[in-house]
């Protein structure tokens, strides 16, 4: 009797890509849950536009963890620095919030909801948007843990930060984007973390952060677990949505650790 055969699922496939200078057209405009880059000459006159987010150390959202101790600092030429954290904890449970712009702001991230702007900075003139399809399953797979390219069982703490901006679109028609937050202290010892949900048709601008020595807090942010919504339905277990970013050349800082991640369901019906 021959065995099944099954279909390969779907990890992360990049389906359109445009570039957008910055320069030329520094604002994201949500064009009524399209993302849209202009100059502020080109917005609409009913435009609203929004002041980003900054980083305040002061607000604090998500389940919090101590970090007792930095395990260690590898360099990854070209691509970046990865620092792999000690959590306290069997396990990390990224609590489902909606992104609202109080919650976005307490992770430096800003939320844009239709009809609005906001300017995006970046030390890099020309960006590139991309459409994307993620799987379910594209944050089941470890960078840090010499697991290859198989996908696992539990997902590992995986955040980041990066010298270029990014806009994450939550443009697919079905279901809203998620994407996994984390703000660090590094004196205090401490991070917390949450899964961002964003409803369909709004954004979210998450600003350039270069590495600042003695800074107080740190924001990070991942999008591997950008299906997450999809989980429990049968017939869609992939997501399609618009990321703005730096493609090439870009130099990340990887924050991480191994102990499982918990990411639970919010209703979104």
């Amino acid at each position: 009797m021959s065995e099944p055969v099954f279909n390969t699922p779907v990890f992360i496939q990049e389906m359109n890509e445009t570039s957008v200078d910055i320069v030329d057209a520094p604002f994201f405009y949500n064009n009524a849950g399209q993302p849209a880059y202009m100059r502020r000459d080109q917005l609409p006159s009913s435009a609203t536009i929004l002041t980003a987010a900054g980083s305040d150390p002061a607000l604090a959202l998500g389940n919090e963890y101590a970090v007792p101790e930095i395990i260690g600092v590898k360099q990854t030429p070209p691509w970046g620095v990865e620092t792999q954290l000690g959590l306290a904890g069997q396990e990390i449970e990224y609590p489902p919030m909606w992104a609202t712009r109080e919650v976005a702001a307490a992770f430096g991230i800003t939320l844009v909801e239709p009809g609005q702007a906001v300017e995006i900075t970046s030390p890099v003139k020309i960006l590139q948007q991309i459409e994307y399809e993620y799987g379910v399953f594209a944050g089941h797979w470890s960078p840090y843990q010499n697991t290859g390219m198989n996908l696992l069982s539990v997902v590992c703490t995986d955040l980041e930060h990066h010298d270029f901006p990014h806009v994450f679109a939550s443009t697919d028609p079905q279901f809203p984007l998620v994407i996994s937050v984390g703000r660090y202290w590094p004196a205090q010892k401490k991070i917390r973390v949450a899964d961002l949900w964003v409803p369909r048709g709004s954004a979210l601008y998450i600003p350039p952060m270069p590495a600042l020595p003695g800074a107080e807090c740190i924001d990070l942010h991942n999008n591997r677990n950008s299906a997450r919504a999809c989980w429990g339905d049968i017939h869609q277990n992939t997501l399609v949505t618009h990321t703005l970013l730096q493609n090439k050349g870009g130099f990340f800082y990887w924050f991480w650790n191994a102990k499982p991640t918990v990411h639970s369901h919010l209703s979104h019906r």
